[in-house]
């Protein structure tokens, strides 16, 4: 993290690029990159709280949950700890819901503030540490399930792996199916706007991809690659705004590459928002959902931008 980093000076803000034209109409000439919070170990999964003007966000290796209220810009603790929490969404009755690696679980939140799990296990073994998660417009809910939690004692407890790495979905009345088996470290996943197509990173492949299914029903085909990350690209988690485009945390490989990506619906690199750090994760939020909020390596960052993201999402 560079300690030193500040904000721009100027408009528009010189670390908002656009590769491609196709991206100037999403970016505002009087909007720069704002950090919110700082001083953490790994941030991931922020969710946005919009009932309340505030944003959630994982700590994994700090052991804790975090949270930003727009109006005050004050952070505070939300959950500690917090299980090693990892990806948060919310339901479509807006309970949170949370990836944990050292309980190895998926959680949710009632409203009351108790925690319900709702999976820990698939055919009476035991998960390996859900990371990434995202709830359908009808209700189900789905989510990957790596193995980086269970690989030492940093983001959760040392484990051997009783499942493959695979992705799930839970229905309305808590089943538990398997949609992907075996794929190799299954990290971020979001639906298209329509909801057609599920992509995916593969976060082990060499090199890494973010692929695309077609979703038929309840159930995934015709897997492709959307976006071969190069040797040194490293995505990690995403979400789409309503043109279809995929804004992903990115970097890890160089320097250069550190920040978000953002590809059109082809998979072609339209633009970028060059941060001082790797960022693993993105939402959107704000009162119009168009706030880009993006959870890097040790801090929190904004960008207000010209599009919204997938209500729901």
């Amino acid at each position: 993290m560079s300690t030193n980093w500040s904000q721009s000076q100027r408009y528009p803000d010189p670390s908002v690029v656009a590769v491609q034209p196709e991206f100037e109409q999403y970016k505002l000439p009087l909007a720069k990159v704002e950090r919110l919070a700082t001083g953490l170990r790994w941030c991931e999964g922020p969710v946005w709280l919009g009932d309340s003007r505030t944003l959630l966000w994982s700590d994994v290796p700090g052991n804790c949950m975090h949270r930003w209220d727009e109006q005050t810009g004050v952070t505070s603790v939300y959950r500690n700890p917090s299980n090693n929490a990892n990806g948060n969404t919310r339901d479509r009755q807006g309970r949170l819901l949370t990836c944990e690696h050292r309980s190895r679980s998926v959680t949710r939140t009632e409203y009351d503030g108790s925690i319900t799990t709702i999976a820990n296990e698939y055919n009476g073994l035991r998960l390996n540490s859900p990371n990434d998660i995202v709830c359908k417009s009808d209700g189900s809910i789905w989510f990957t399930d790596p193995s980086f939690g269970i690989l030492g004692y940093y983001e959760g407890e040392k484990a051997d792996p009783q499942l493959p790495t695979n992705v799930y979905r839970i229905d309305l009345t808590g089943e538990i199916t398997l949609v992907i088996e075996g794929m190799n470290q299954p990290n971020g996943l979001a639906f298209s706007p329509d909801e057609s197509i599920l992509y995916l990173v593969e976060s082990r492949s060499e090199p890494r991809n973010i692929v695309a299914f077609d979703v038929q029903d309840n159930s995934l085909t015709n897997k492709r690659v959307l976006i071969n990350a190069g040797p040194k690209g490293t995505p990690d988690g995403f979400r789409v705004d309503i043109h279809g485009n995929l804004w992903c945390g990115w970097g890890m490989g160089e320097a250069t590459l550190d920040g978000v990506h953002i590809f059109n619906a082809s998979g072609i690199l339209i633009g970028r928002i060059d941060l001082p750090e790797r960022c693993a994760n993105v939402c959107f939020g704000g009162l119009h959902r168009n706030r880009l909020f993006m959870a890097a390596s040790s801090s929190i960052y904004s960008l207000y931008v010209n599009t919204q993201g997938i209500a729901g999402a």
